[in-house]
């Protein structure tokens, strides 16, 4: 069974608004890193119409750095699963999910591979409810940003984590992997 992980930028006050980062080289390529290493990605409708937006190919040259082409590359060229029930189709290498959440996401994990990554924040909410998140990662940015949204917020139960990685980049973000503890 492949794993599904969770990976998202965060403020050190817990802002998950991606317009409260200030992104880099370091993290685009981190974050191309782990998308190159999943077999697809999971995203909920907003979470996929933002980043069809922002990295769709082909962009007018000089409209963003070259330093972030290979993640506009890798995640352009990643299989996508895409939650909703209002999309009527999609493309960009991607398939709508229809149906009930769970048993939708149990058969994407039952398929071999090395695993699924989700992205957002209303869908990792319920997929963590349902408790079908096997990995957390958070990139914690060395900002205050004085606002929300926040992750979790409407968590049914508490989930207990172990810190299983941890990795620091020359901007101050630290990268934390969890899994579940057992």
């Amino acid at each position: 069974m492949r794993p599904l992980r969770y990976s998202i930028n965060i403020t050190l006050d817990g802002c998950c608004d991606h317009r409260g980062i200030t992104p880099d080289e370091d993290l685009h390529r981190h974050a191309s890193e782990i998308i190159a290493r999943a077999d697809a990605l999971l995203f909920g409708r907003v979470t996929y119409e933002m980043m069809e937006a922002g990295w769709r190919e082909p962009v007018p040259a000089g409209v963003r750095p070259d330093w972030m082409e290979p993640f506009a590359h890798t995640i352009g060229a990643a299989k996508k699963y895409v939650v909703s029930s209002t999309l009527k189709r999609v493309d960009w290498n991607a398939e709508l999910v229809r149906g009930d959440l769970a048993t939708a996401v149990r058969q994407l994990k039952e398929e071999p591979g090395n695993g699924l990554y989700v992205g957002g924040v209303t869908l990792p909410l319920a997929l963590a409810n349902l408790g079908l998140t096997d990995e957390y990662e958070l990139l914690v940015h060395p900002r205050l940003a004085g606002h929300g949204p926040t992750l979790f917020a409407g968590l049914s139960k508490p989930i207990d984590l172990k810190l299983v990685g941890r990795k620091e980049f020359a901007s101050g973000m630290v990268a934390m992997r969890y899994e579940l503890r057992k």
